[in-house]
């Protein structure tokens, strides 16, 4: 979801709701401590230099209790922090603690935003594992020892 489909869904919403990819809600009391462009420059396992860029907000959960963020704040937030995105309109990526910080990508289902796990991914698999990019997606997840794919 970039920016503007995020601010679009909390201006149809009355409260916030996040919901964790196990089901479980983040508390209603969280905090949005920071937004922000994150951007990762890095060369991948072929070789080629890449940048990747997300619109990253911050959930935490504190013991205030009473502390309930409203959707029109939350897109004064983002207005704030829209000069910080250097005029593009990212995916945007939640970070949000439970045993570790967690990097989730975020949808919207039935009036709530759930968070999304983010998977790792060979990005030059065409370089670094050409017998892996042939195959059918099935084969190339079953790595065989020896056969070259890991």
């Amino acid at each position: 979801m970039t920016v503007s489909e995020f601010k679009t869904h909390l201006q149809s919403v009355d409260q916030l709701i996040f919901q964790q990819p196990n089901g479980q809600v983040v508390p209603l009391h969280f905090h949005i401590t920071e937004m922000g462009l994150t951007t990762k420059h890095f060369v991948d396992c072929g070789g080629t230099t890449r940048t990747e860029a997300h619109a990253s907000l911050q959930i935490w959960v504190a013991e205030d209790y009473d502390h309930r963020l409203s959707p029109d704040k939350l897109i004064g937030i983002i207005d704030m922090a829209t000069p910080l995105l250097q005029a593009q309109n990212p995916e945007v990526e939640i970070e949000y603690q439970t045993d570790t910080i967690g990097r989730y990508a975020l949808d919207f289902k039935q009036g709530k935003f759930v968070l999304m796990p983010k998977q790792t991914d060979c990005l030059a698999k065409e370089t670094c594992m050409p017998e892996i990019a042939s195959l059918p997606l099935s084969a190339a997840n079953n790595c065989a020892p020896g056969s070259g794919c890991c």
